[in-house]
């Protein structure tokens, strides 16, 4: 007897999923593994990395190793991460290959909390396409060396005014380092910053490092400076091994570029005669020399912080007081007058106002 024949409906109808409708979970793996690394330099989509040890403290610790020329590590952001940026300074944690050998690669697959961000733009204006590109310098810095010659090319007052600025809203120590003290006295820079509670040191090509090395110790110092200040020189005195390129300075007393990229090098100990400090010398970040630093991502109110000098001067104007030359009731213009800060301090100051506001300096 011929059987029945089958009637099928849509029960029977299986249908294999596609790739991209395959169910995802939002669980990632936790890389519990992982293992803590510094970020020292950024070429390519490329990460050059440090293995630390975390035990001393909560900075970026010593390379694994000790001191002399610590394995570097190649790495690629994971996936994951999405579009966090990376950037010299940043304490990361990789997976994969961790060895340092040629060809081997790691992931990046956490980025640690900043603890400071180094910021600058390439305008003052927020409202330019320039002021809204806003580009992290380093991370997780405590200090910023500014690194300024006396002469050739001459000191720039307004720049650092700037550099102080940008430390102090980003919570960092700032430093003034004074290069080339053989060819002109400090007297003039110094005058001019001497309401300011600034610390400073001053160099020349035979002088002692140890009073900088002192203020370099355990900490992670970011230097910046214009081309031709003497920086890469000096990183060359306080790191041998470092090996940065030397400039001249242009007859018309600009430096030339020698330094390319940000890259972060471990200090040797203070003294090989001296007691074991295990290694915990302090970190300075090199970064290529540059002509301006713009000040977009700090707001008009916070520029005051760079400027210590004249705040108390402010506590007698008027309401929403906008401190420009155009405030005829502003109270800085008399603090001044009474001796109590220098007359270019108010005038730099009124200076990045007006080019917050897109005026011509």
């Amino acid at each position: 007897m011929a059987g029945k024949r089958r009637e099928y409906d849509e029960e029977d109808v299986r249908i294999r999923p596609g790739r991209s409708s395959r169910p995802r979970t939002r669980t990632r793996p936790r890389h519990e593994d992982a293992v803590p690394a510094f970020v020292v330099s950024v070429a390519r989509g490329r990460y050059i990395c440090v293995l630390i040890d975390l035990d001393r403290d909560e900075g970026p610790g010593v390379p694994e190793g000790g001191t002399d020329a610590p394995a570097l590590v190649t790495a690629m952001r994971a996936r994951e991460l999405g579009r966090k940026s990376v950037v010299v300074g940043d304490r990361v944690f990789l997976v994969g290959d961790t060895t340092g050998r040629d060809g081997a690669l790691a992931r990046i697959v956490r980025i640690d909390e900043r603890r400071s961000v180094l910021r600058r733009t390439a305008d003052d204006d927020e409202t330019t396409a320039e002021g809204r590109l806003e580009r992290v310098v380093v991370a997780n810095a405590d200090q910023l060396v500014i690194v300024s010659s006396l002469a050739d090319p001459p000191p720039r007052t307004g720049f650092i005014d700037r550099c102080l600025v940008a430390a102090y809203d980003a919570n960092i120590s700032p430093l003034l380092c004074l290069t080339k003290s053989d060819l002109a006295s400090p007297a003039e820079v110094l005058d001019y910053y001497a309401e300011l509670d600034l610390r400073y040191v001053l160099l020349r090509p035979d002088a002692d490092l140890a009073e900088l090395r002192q203020l370099l110790g355990d900490r992670i110092s970011v230097m910046v400076g214009h081309s031709g200040v003497g920086k890469s020189t000096l990183v060359n005195r306080l790191v041998p091994a470092a090996a940065r390129a030397v400039g001249t300075v242009s007859a018309i007393g600009r430096g030339r570029h020698t330094s390319t990229s940000a890259v972060a090098l471990h200090l040797p100990p203070l003294s090989a005669d001296g007691p074991d400090r295990g290694g915990a010398a302090g970190w300075i970040i090199d970064t290529p020399g540059i002509r301006s630093f713009g000040l977009a991502h700090v707001s008009a109110n916070s520029l005051l912080h760079g400027f210590s000098d004249l705040v108390e001067g402010t506590v007698d104007c008027p309401p929403n007081c906008e401190h420009t030359a155009a405030e005829a009731e502003c109270a800085l213009p008399a603090w001044v007058a009474a001796g109590h800060a220098d007359q270019r301090r108010l005038a730099s100051y009124r200076r990045l106002l007006a080019s917050r506001a897109g005026e011509t300096e």
